[in-house]
Order: C-alpha cells, then structure tokens, then sequence
C-alpha cells in the first residue's frame, strides 16, 4: 500500500510561491542557488520582499503593476473627494445647470423657428404629390 504524505502547509505555499516566479527555478537548475536557500530566504524574508521581484514572470509583473496603479488611482480619487467642499461642488453644479438649461432655450427657440420655415418649403416641393384626374 502506497500512501501519498501530505506536505506541510508551508512547503505548498512555498511551491506557489516558486510557480509564481519561474525565474527562480532557472536560477537554481544552473545551479546559482540551492532549494534550501530559497526556502530559508522565503520563510524569513515573506513573499513580497523586492528580492523576489527580479525572478517574476513578465506577466506577472505587468499584472501586480497594473494592480498597483488601479490602487493608486482609486487612493488618488478619495483623497481628491475627501477634499471637496461640497458647497462648492453644488455651487458648480448648480451654475452648470442653469448653463444647460439657457442652452436648451436657445436650442429651442431657434429650432422651432427653423422648423416652421422647413414644413412650409417642404410642403410646396412635396415629390410625391398626386394629381386628381
């Protein structure tokens, strides 16, 4: 009877860890570490020291960098919202409003007047017209 031993919980953080960062294999297939440095430098150091930085897949870098800027953007808008004086914001919406409001106006008033002028020519040169016999 073969049994498979389960490895500690350590060790299979450790071997995600080394999927994560296949440089890291590389580095110890031409024999520039050993498995054992590793694994002590993991478990004093954590994951996410800069160290380990270097033996990250390209992707993988992309993908924290990308994490790392959508973390600073949204620190960015709430410090920015945080702030705000909210009168003020009002204030502008409120002026902006109003803007809107003054440009619909003239919108309307202008189109209106358009339109009567189109419906009168419009109906003189009508191309489907019919005639009685």
């Amino acid at each position: 009877m073969t049994s498979k031993k389960k490895s500690h919980p350590s060790v299979q953080q450790f071997k995600e860890f080394v999927k994560k960062h296949p440089k890291l294999v590389q580095e110890v297939r031409k024999g520039n570490k050993d498995w054992q440095e590793v694994f002590e430098d993991w478990y004093l150091l954590g994951e996410n020291d800069v160290v380990w930085k270097q033996y990250r897949d390209g992707e993988q870098e992309q993908e924290d960098d990308k994490k790392d800027s959508k973390a600073d953007f949204m620190s960015q808008m709430l410090s920015a919202v945080k702030k705000m004086d909210m009168n003020t914001v009002n204030h502008h919406i409120t002026n902006m409003s109003s803007t809107i409001s003054t440009i619909q106006g003239l919108f309307d008033q202008f189109g209106s007047s358009k339109g009567t002028n189109q419906q009168a020519t419009s109906n003189s040169q009508n191309p489907f017209t019919f005639r009685k016999d």
